[in-house]
């Protein structure tokens, strides 16, 4: 396969499993892995992937992925995490929803789910569990960000200072290795921050492109959360920290 084909062909690698790894990729295109660095090295420095040690990523930095691509990252990955999450919340209960593709797998594996009071600052969330008659949902008003529909700011926040949910599914744009959680926008921080003091069980959703990926602010410490539902286990030193925390990790069967 010529140079010019086989690159798109590892960035659609890159954007549905969250990174490339150069020997996985020398096997599928049947190339020499001195080949296949070149490759990564000219789509780094075209800006499309970021070099990790043995493979690339997609780049970040200060600003986010698109959306429409994030939502088919690890997609796989993110339906296990999803089905994982809703397995461990029970019915009759209120919940908080967060903006991310992740916390809408989760909000598509609540479908079934009886008697839930959901707030959610996530039209899309807001649209999925609509097919579920026995779901009350309650939109948290704040200014829409109409690259993913999602609503922050400190109207958002003050609307979830009213309530206090027995469960906050939260998700990140970026987990570093002192288990800090980290996103891009400061108005969509100040909601979640306000949702780590407003919920008695917090859940971080977490796929593992995630651990590889960087973004400036800071949401809070895996420490001031409950459960972290992801698709591999956490680097050992992060394990060990959240055992030294008493945050449960579930890693999530994958998904067909």
């Amino acid at each position: 396969m010529s140079q010019s084909f086989r690159q798109p062909d590892i960035l659609e690698i890159a954007r549905a499993e969250g990174k490339v790894m150069v020997e996985d990729l020398a096997c599928r295109f049947n190339v020499t892995v001195q080949t296949i660095r070149r490759d990564l090295a000219e789509l780094a420095n075209a800006g499309k992937l970021e070099r990790v040690h043995g493979g690339a990523i997609l780049p970040s930095g200060v600003t986010n992925i698109l959306y429409e691509e994030r939502r088919r990252l690890n997609e796989s990955a993110k339906t296990a995490i999803g089905r994982a999450c809703a397995a461990a919340i029970p019915e009759k209960c209120s919940i908080f929803l967060d903006i991310g593709t992740t916390t809408e797998a989760v909000a598509r594996a609540l479908i079934d789910h009886r008697n839930l009071m959901v707030v959610t600052n996530n039209m899309n969330v807001a649209r999925i569990l609509s097919a579920n008659p026995e779901c009350e949902i309650v939109l948290a008003g704040g200014a829409l960000r109409r690259s993913d529909n999602g609503l922050v700011g400190h109207l958002t926040a003050r609307a979830i200072e009213n309530f206090k949910f027995d469960h906050a599914i939260l998700g990140c744009s970026a987990l570093d290795e002192d288990g800090d959680m980290l996103d891009f926008d400061i108005q969509e921080v100040l909601v979640g921050q306000t949702l780590l003091k407003r919920s008695r069980d917090v859940m971080l959703v977490a796929d593992t492109s995630k651990f590889h990926r960087s973004a400036p602010v800071r949401i809070g410490s895996l420490r001031d959360v409950d459960h972290v539902f992801t698709d591999a286990p956490l680097p050992a030193p992060l394990s060990a920290r959240c055992a030294d925390w008493g945050t449960r990790v579930h890693v999530a069967a994958p998904w067909p």
